[in-house]
């Protein structure tokens, strides 16, 4: 391993990186693209000692992406932290769309990775990234927020250590240590729905409140997680296709574990195909499928739902 590199002596951004980590301890696998958030989450993980490795996912999906992969890689062995390259193949089908796809085969990756010496899967997701993704999932009628720590379905633990600071810090924290962090041109492209959620939806939130809008988003969202977790604890949401079955369950139970029955034949649905879905069980008068993108459907047969090709 390198030497301990140089850590300024006045860098207030990176000192709330590092205090963002301090709390996990047990051997991570970083999940590193080369941007200022995924950057400067290797680098408090070096200065606070942590055993950490790190693993660039390259999509293929830009020109160039090999060399961008293999810089950031670089950029995190001079830190100290090993770091290797791996490339997945992104091909969504008609109605899929490109940032799930890629976000399911970095996952995928990042966990095979960490599965061969047992470690967390650290993610550089932030206040930002939090504020996002709630109003992405309510325009889904999924409402989400994410936990500091939670699993994967194939079980590996998944770690948020920044998910308490701001994207100002992270940028910041590259600036004082010097890094070069690689801005991605498809974090400006407005057609893709984070990238207008975020320079477009959360401004325009915040010129009508008069302030910062994140603060109270990501709050939301952090009660939006506990509350899942709570529930999660209490009741089961263990999934499962059978009719009878979810309907005897409460709705906000019934529909948990048609979206984890779901999750666990690659699909994700929220909105409207899963209320129809659950008119499906509660409601069955005969109905026809129900669309859920990609090519695919649900039907009831037999008293089971069934995901099926369209015809």
């Amino acid at each position: 391993m390198a030497a301990e590199p140089f850590w300024p002596r006045v860098s207030p951004h990176f000192v709330e990186c590092r205090r963002a980590v301090r709390a996990f301890d047990a051997p991570a696998l970083i999940g590193l693209s080369g941007g200022p958030d995924s950057l400067a989450l290797v680098a408090a993980a070096v200065a606070e000692g942590k055993d950490a490795r790190a693993v660039v996912v390259d999509h293929g999906l830009q020109e160039g992406s090999v060399a961008v992969a293999q810089r950031a890689a670089a950029v995190a062995q001079r830190l100290g932290v090993h770091a290797e390259v791996v490339s997945v193949g992104v091909a969504p089908t008609p109605g899929e769309s490109v940032e799930a796809v890629a976000r399911e085969a970095r996952y995928a990756a990042l966990s095979a990775a960490a599965r061969r010496d047992g470690r967390d899967i650290w993610v550089a997701h932030t206040r930002e990234d939090q504020a996002e993704t709630l109003l992405l999932g309510a325009l889904r009628g999924n409402p989400v927020g994410m936990s500091s720590v939670s699993f994967l379905e194939n079980g590996r633990r998944l770690a948020r250590p920044f998910l308490t600071i701001r994207r100002a810090d992270t940028v910041g924290a590259c600036e004082e240590l010097e890094l070069d962090p690689w801005h991605d041109p498809m974090n400006e492209d407005l057609a893709y729905r984070r990238v207008a959620v975020r320079q477009s939806i959360i401004p325009a939130l915040a010129d009508l409140i008069g302030g910062d809008a994140v603060p109270a988003l990501a709050r939301t969202a952090d009660r939006i997680a506990a509350d899942q977790e709570l529930l999660a604890s209490l009741v089961n949401l263990s999934p499962t296709n059978n009719c009878a079955t979810l309907a005897a369950d409460p709705a906000p139970i019934r529909q948990r574990r048609i979206m984890a029955w779901l999750r666990d034949v690659g699909v994700n649905v929220g909105g409207a195909p899963l209320a129809a879905i659950d008119q499906l069980c509660v409601n069955w008068c005969g109905q026809g499928p129900v669309a859920i993108g990609g090519g695919l459907q649900v039907v009831r047969r037999s008293g089971e739902l069934i995901v099926e090709k369209r015809a």
